[in-house]
């Protein structure tokens, strides 16, 4: 009995000291560090001897701490700077902005390590944060000259300066470590900021990078198609083989039956069909669309380029021709129009009685192009315009001299 009560003693005694334990020598030793890059390394090669999630989360607040001690030091001076300008003193420190936001990615990135352990019960089974709320407060308002930095790098054409710097702002935005904070001044920010790095992701070829920034910005309204076009680009930039086309097709059959009536989604899943020599994919798609809607402006016009592909421009005509009865102004649709009209008038099929007329229909809507379209920015029409006042009007006519003169300007 007596030896049992020892034992128990003993037992209750270790638990104590385990309780009551300091912090294992491989954290003593990153506490100690006064320097963000050594704390780093001496993390790194000392994470295993951490004894538990608690000491992980006090660590990674330590290289917070570091990371923070230079953007306290570069923000202090660039607000002496602004104070002094302001009374009109011609007093300037150096501001190194660089390094403060390389610093400030840094504590972002040990901040969001740090949260991970922060969050995980502790060894009482309770999720107690200790780290989380001083963190999000401290960091928050300083991701800001992450957005400061990247526009001038925007200005500058610097684009892998700017993927080096937005993207930590963006993604610090919805990072669950902020929940708490006010989101609504920066939510338009937000929206351009997405634009702008999925623009230029698409244009450095991340095409990951694009794809995810342009869904963000695709949420709002005001880049909403530009960020949808950016998104079907990079995802189409990104593939390398068939079977990477097909689980592109996959992609766009999916956000096309999330948003059935988006046109970009549309129009990017006809062509994705059409690289892939899918013809019957192609029409079962623009039937399917017609029948719900027979004025949907994409489907007629995609269906009379279909047919413009495989050189049926009998049948390409009355899609095209609805189309433009829906939207009046499109160059692309009014040109290949009265392309189709002029094939069909050379088509030796064709009655001699209607080949006049079809010229003539078909000058009225070259005519609307260069009327919409006079420098000849969205397409060239001169050219054909030209062939048609020639079989119209024939080579001496005034009129046919004046639309070659259009062409040739």
């Amino acid at each position: 009995m007596l030896m049992k009560k020892v034992m128990m003693m003993a037992i209750a005694f270790m638990a104590s000291a385990m309780a009551f334990a300091g912090d294992s020598p491989a954290l003593k030793a990153i506490m100690k560090t006064k320097a963000y890059a050594d704390a780093e390394q001496l993390l790194k090669t000392t994470f295993d001897q951490l004894v538990n999630d608690e000491e992980r989360a006090k660590a990674y607040n330590k290289l917070v701490d570091l990371a923070m001690v230079k953007v306290n030091e570069e923000s202090t001076k660039a607000l002496e700077n602004q104070t002094n300008a302001q009374m009109g003193i011609d007093k300037k420190k150096d501001v190194d902005q660089v390094g403060m936001c390389e610093a400030m990615i840094n504590a972002l990135n040990a901040a969001y390590e740090c949260n991970k352990y922060d969050q995980l019960p502790n060894a009482k089974g309770k999720v107690a944060p200790k780290f989380a709320e001083k963190n999000a407060q401290r960091l928050w308002p300083n991701r800001t000259t992450l957005l400061s930095l990247g526009d001038e790098c925007r200005q500058k054409e610097d684009y892998a300066g700017l993927l080096k710097y937005w993207p930590p702002y963006l993604d610090s935005y919805t990072h669950e470590l902020f929940a708490a904070q006010n989101h609504d001044p920066e939510k338009e920010t937000i929206e351009q900021v997405s634009f702008l790095t999925a623009w230029a992701a698409n244009r450095e070829k991340q095409f990951d990078l694009a794809v995810k920034y342009a869904k963000i910005a695709a949420q709002g309204t005001k880049f909403k198609e530009d960020s949808e076009r950016i998104m079907m680009a990079a995802m189409a930039g990104n593939l390398h083989n068939r079977q990477d086309s097909l689980a592109y097709v996959d992609k766009l059959k999916q956000l096309y039956a999330e948003e059935p009536d988006n046109e970009t989604v549309i129009n990017a899943l006809y062509n994705a069909y059409g690289d892939l020599k899918m013809s019957a994919e192609q029409k079962s798609l623009l039937d399917g669309i017609l029948a719900k809607n027979p004025n949907h402006f994409i489907a007629l016009a995609d269906m009379g380029i279909m047919y413009i592909t495989q050189n049926d421009y009998a049948a390409a005509v009355p899609y095209l021709k609805k189309a433009v009865e829906v939207r009046g102004d499109n160059v692309n649709v009014l040109y290949y129009l009265g392309v189709s009209l002029c094939m069909v008038a050379q088509d030796e099929k064709t009655p001699e009685a209607d080949k006049k007329n079809l010229y003539k229909e078909a000058i009225g809507y070259y005519d609307k192009c260069k009327q919409l379209d006079p420098d000849k920015q969205q397409i060239n029409w001169g050219y054909n315009r030209q062939n048609a006042y020639y079989n119209y009007y024939g080579p001496d006519s005034p009129e046919y001299k004046q639309a070659e003169a259009d062409y040739k300007n």
